[in-house]
C-alpha cells in the first residue's frame, strides 16, 4: 500500500509509536520557530528546565508581533529574547525584519522537515512539504530540548484540485472555499492534504496562504507536495540544495476525498465573526466601509503586492476610507519597489506600516467604534482588531483593493484592470542584516519588570467541590479567553496582569467573581479554545483558580496547553447534560475516579443529580495534569 505525503514526512520524525490513526505518537523537530509574543514564556521554561543549548537542526526566533514601543515592556522583553536566543544558540531576527512565517518560508523552511513552531499559522510551512504543527510556548520549548512532542496520529483528507483560478480569484479563495465546506471545526484531529493537476499552478506563496488558514478549520496541520514549483522557490532564494521531490504514491490511501474545481470558484468573502462564514461577494456587494487593512502572513508575499499594485494604479483610495498595508518581508518591500509596485501604492493615499503581524494581531490599526473593516488576515473573531463592537470581513486582497477605492465591498470582476500575470523572479534580492550575529552571550540576562517568573500550580487534588462559574457557548476562541489588541499583548507574559482581563469580551466581571469564590469550574460547548496557539488562555483560568473546565469538544492546540498547565479537561457525554447545567451550580468532582477511556460521575449538589463526563486525553497527559502540569511532571521525573 503506497504512502500519502503526510506519511512520508511524519515517518521521518517519529521516535515513539506507529502511524496508525488515532493512535498516539511522538514526533521529533528538525527545526522550531517562535515569535516575540509567545517565546518569553518558551525562553523562561527552558531556562526553569536548565537547558543551556538547543538540540534542533535550526531553531529561529522572530521578532514581529509586539512592534508597538509605547513604553519599556516590549523593548525589554525584545533584550530579553536576544540575550536569550545568544546564550542558547538560536537565530534571532531584527526586528521589522518580516513576519515569522514568510520570513522561514523564505530563508529556513525545507522540504521533508518537521517543524514545531510557538504560533498557530506555523502550519503555513506545508507549502514547503513539512510537517508543520502550532503548538505553545512550553511544547516549543520542549522541542527546543530535544523532547518529542506527542500527538494523536491524525486522520488525512485528500484535497483533490482541478482547474485553474480565473482572472481576480487568488489562493485565498481555495482555503475560504474549504472553510466553507469544512467550517472551524469540521477538520479537528485531521491533515489536508492538496494533490491534483491544480497545485501545480500554484506557486510556494499561494500554497502558504492555503496551508496557513488551514489551521481554521481545526486540522493539525496542511501539506502540499514537494515539486518544481519548490525548486523553483528555492532557487529564488539561493537554497536550491535543500530541495528534494516528495509526493503522494499513485496508491496512497485517503480516509477522506475534497474535491474543488479551481476554474468554478468566484470572489468569496468571509462575513464578520468567524473565518468559515464564507459566502460569494456578490451577496454582500455594496456593504459601506471604513477600513481596509491589506496585509498579514496569509497575503502580502510579493505576487499579493503585485496584483495589488495592478488594482490601485492611477486611482485614488475612497475619501472615506482608511487603508494601510502590512508587507511580509524586507526582500518583499524590496522587490515591490524595484517593480515600481510600492510606489503605485502609495499614490493612491494607502498607509504604509514596518513588515509585522500588526493590525492583525490587534497590535495597532483597529477600527473605529462599529468599524467594518475588510482585512486579507486569517482570521476575523470579534474583538480581535482591538475594538470590541468591530464588523471585520476577511477576503483576498483583490476584493479588499478593489474595496479600497469604491469605498463599498465590490467585486474585483467589475472593475476595469488590466489582467495580472505573476512570474517568480530567477532570484530575490537580498535585503541583507535580516538577523542579528549569530555569536554565542554569555553576558547576563536582563529581565525588564513586565517579565515574570512562571507561576508554579499545585498538583491536582483527589475531589474538589467548586462553582459553575461561567457558561459558554460553542467555538469560544482564546481572543475571548485571553485578550489581543495593542493594550493586552505588551502584558501577555505577565499573568498576575494579563489575569485580570480573562474572558473580558464575554463577562468582565469573571476575574473579580472568580478571585471571590477561589476558583470554579467552566462549561463550554464545542470547540473549546480554537484559535491562536497562545497558551496563556490556558494559564490564567488555572492562575485564577480554575479547576476544570467541561465541554462538548476542545480544539487540538489548547487541549495541549490545558495539559501542559495542569487544567483538567472533561467532556459531556450528552447534550442536555450541557443545557441543564446553570452558573453557580456547585459540582462535585471525585478526580481519583477518572480513569481514561472510561465515563465517571460528577455530582450537581445544588441541583441534587449526577452526570457523565469522560476526559478526552491520554494516559500519560492524565498523569501530567495529576502532577499539576507539564514543568511538575519533568521535575518530578528528573528527580
Amino acid at each position: 500500500m503506497g504512502k500519502t505525503i503526510t506519511e512520508k514526512l511524519l515517518a521521518e520524525s517519529l521516535v515513539e509509536g506507529e502511524l496508525i490513526r488515532g493512535s498516539r505518537i511522538g514526533i521529533k523537530a528538525h527545526q522550531t520557530l517562535g515569535h516575540d509574543l509567545n517565546a518569553v514564556m518558551t525562553f523562561l521554561a527552558l531556562e526553569s528546565l536548565g537547558i543551556d543549548q538547543v538540540k534542533t537542526e535550526v531553531s529561529v526566533q522572530y521578532i514581529d508581533h509586539n512592534m508597538l514601543q509605547a513604553d519599556y515592556k516590549n523593548a525589554d522583553d525584545h533584550r530579553f529574547l536576544r540575550e536569550m536566543t545568544a546564550k542558547l544558540g538560536v537565530i534571532c531576527a531584527r526586528p521589522g525584519s518580516g513576519i515569522c512565517h514568510q520570513l522561514h518560508l523564505e530563508h529556513f523552511g525545507i522540504p521533508g522537515k518537521t517543524l514545531i513552531g510557538g504560533d498557530s499559522h506555523t502550519t503555513a510551512q506545508g507549502a514547503l512539504a513539512m510537517f508543520s504543527v502550532g503548538v505553545g510556548g512550553f511544547d516549543a520549548a520542549m522541542a527546543m530540548a530535544g523532547e518529542p512532542l506527542y500527538i494523536t496520529m491524525p486522520k488525512i483528507v485528500n484535497v483533490r484540485l482541478t482547474g485553474q483560478l480565473q482572472p481576480q480569484v487568488s489562493a485565498k479563495n481555495i482555503i475560504f472555499e474549504v472553510l466553507r465546506r469544512l467550517s472551524v471545526r469540521g477538520a479537528v484531529g485531521k491533515v489536508l492534504e492538496y494533490t491534483g493537476p491544480g497545485v501545480d499552478s500554484l506557486t510556494v506563496a499561494e500554497r502558504s496562504t492555503i496551508a496557513n488558514m488551514g489551521t481554521e478549520t481545526g486540522a493539525t496541520t496542511s501539506v502540499f507536495p514537494s515539486d518544481q514549483e519548490t525548486r523553483k522557490w528555492l532557487r529564488a532564494y539561493g537554497r536550491e540544495q535543500d530541495w528534494q521531490e516528495i509526493s503522494a504514491d499513485a496508491d496512497a490511501v485517503y480516509d477522506e476525498q475534497l474535491e474543488i474545481d479551481l476554474t468554478s470558484l468566484v470572489p468569496l468573502i468571509a462575513l464578520p465573526g468567524s473565518p468559515d462564514n464564507v459566502v460569494p461577494v456578490t451577496e454582500v456587494e455594496g456593504t459601506k466601509i471604513d477600513q481596509v487593512m491589506l496585509g498579514s502572513c496569509t497575503n502580502t508575499a510579493l505576487n499579493d503586492i503585485l496584483s495589488i499594485a495592478n488594482i490601485l494604479k492611477g486611482k485614488e483610495i475612497c475619501g472615506s476610507v482608511d487603508v494601510g498595508l502590512y508587507p511580509s518581508t524586507r526582500t518583499v518591500i524590496r522587490e515591490s519597489i524595484k517593480r515600481g509596485a510600492y510606489d503605485d501604492i502609495l499614490a493612491t493615499g494607502v498607509r504604509f506600516f514596518e513588515p509585522s503581524c500588526g493590525g492583525c494581531n490587534g497590535c495597532g490599526y483597529a477600527p473605529q467604534s462599529k468599524g467594518v473593516s475588510i482585512r486579507t488576515t486569517p482570521r476575523n473573531f470579534h474583538g480581535r482588531s482591538g475594538t470590541k463592537d468591530d464588523q471585520v470581513y476577511l477576503s483576498g486582497p483583490e476584493i479588499a483593493a478593489a474595496s479600497a477605492i469604491t469605498g463599498v465591498i465590490t467585486d474585483p470582476r467589475r472593475l476595469n484592470v488590466p489582467e495580472f500575470t505573476y512570474e517568480l523572479p530567477e532570484k530575490f534580492i537580498e535585503p541583507g542584516n535580516l538577523f542579528y550575529p549569530n555569536e554565542k552571550y554569555a553576558g547576563p540576562i536582563h529581565y525588564g519588570p513586565n517579565i515574570n517568573p512562571i507561576p508554579t500550580f499545585s498538583e491536582m487534588p483527589e475531589q474538589f467541590t467548586q462553582k459553575v462559574l461561567l457558561k459558554l457557548p460553542d467555538n469560544v476562541t482564546t481572543d475571548q479567553i485571553c485578550p489581543a489588541g495593542a493594550l493586552y499583548l505588551p502584558i501577555r507574559s505577565n499573568i498576575p496582569k494579563i489575569a485580570q482581563h480573562s474572558f473580558m469580551l464575554v463577562d468582565p466581571e469573571f476575574p473579580q467573581r472568580s478571585k471571590k469564590e477561589q476558583g470554579g469550574i467552566l462549561i463550554a460547548g464545542e470547540n473549546y479554545g480554537q484559535g491562536s496557539s497562545r497558551e496563556q488562555a490556558a494559564i490564567i483560568p488555572r492562575y485564577l483558580g480554575i479547576s476544570t473546565v467541561i465541554a462538548k469538544g476542545f480544539a487540538r492546540l489548547h487541549l495541549a496547553n490545558m495539559v501542559n498547565w495542569g487544567l483538567l479537561p472533561l467532556q459531556f457525554l450528552k447534550e442536555e447534560d450541557y443545557q441543564t447545567l446553570e452558573p453557580e451550580d456547585v459540582l462535585n468532582i471525585q478526580t481519583e475516579d477518572i480513569q481514561v477511556d472510561a465515563p465517571f460521575k460528577i455530582l450537581n449538589q445544588t441541583k441534587g443529580y449526577s452526570f457523565l463526563v469522560n476526559t478526552p486525553i491520554s494516559k500519560e497527559e492524565l498523569a501530567v495534569v495529576r502532577c499539576g502540569g507539564r514543568i511538575n511532571e519533568l521535575k518530578q521525573r528528573i528527580t
